[in-house]
């Protein structure tokens, strides 16, 4: 399954905004230095779905906003 997710960076605080199943918005503290936001967002939405971090695989946007995750 294919999640889309929109990322934004230097939020004052973590928060996943589910927009349908499989879209997402995902806010995190961290800056997007050497993969820490990458690393983050992927823990953030981990949690909200329930799922160990290591179920979440990035396939694409590691450098940009737009990004896509296989569960």
């Amino acid at each position: 399954m294919k999640l889309f997710v929109t990322a934004k960076t230097n939020a004052r605080e973590t928060t996943v905004v589910e927009h349908d199943a499989t879209h997402f918005t995902v806010a995190v503290k961290s800056v997007p230095v050497d993969g820490k936001a990458n690393r983050d967002i992927i823990k953030a939405l981990a949690r909200y779905l329930g799922r160990a971090p290591s179920c979440l695989i990035l396939r694409s946007g590691a450098k940009g906003k737009h990004k896509v995750f296989e569960m």
